[in-house]
């Protein structure tokens, strides 16, 4: 799985920390993808990396998150989940099949984000699974 993993200037600290904890050639960090310096061009460009099929999944980080994930949601075919505890993280894969989930770096510290990742991660879709509707349901919001 390749994981491209981003951050604007307050979640920069938490994308090194998080991109050392998952190491190995599958994450790769996304630097200067945004020529503006606004968090939304940053997490449309990763969205966008997703949807294009260079990056299986991605990680984004704000200092809330918030910021970030709506970014993201605005790119047709983007499921992005704001994760600050690792339950949502579980369901944010398992019952949304979200390819990108935001942190918030002044929200969660260090190691409680790496549980989320870590959980995320572990984490799958079942395309047959009683979500899959809902799932469905979300895509066809695209078309509106």
């Amino acid at each position: 799985m390749k994981i491209a993993i981003a951050g604007d200037s307050a979640g920069a600290p938490l994308v090194k920390i998080l991109e050392e904890h998952i190491g190995g050639a599958s994450v790769h960090q996304i630097n200067n993808i945004s020529s503006t310096g606004f968090y939304a061009d940053l997490a449309a460009n990763v969205a966008k990396l997703v949807i294009d099929g260079k990056y299986d999944r991605a990680i984004l980080c704000c200092g809330t998150g918030i910021g970030v994930c709506i970014s993201a949601n605005k790119i047709p075919g983007i499921r992005a989940a704001l994760t600050h505890d690792t339950y949502s993280a579980e369901r944010a894969a398992k019952s949304n099949n979200a390819q990108i989930i935001t942190l918030g770096a002044r929200v969660v510290g260090p190691e409680l984000a790496k549980a989320i990742v870590d959980k995320w991660l572990a984490s799958e879709f079942d395309p047959k699974g009683p979500s899959a509707a809902n799932v469905e349901a979300i895509n066809k919001l695209d078309q509106r």
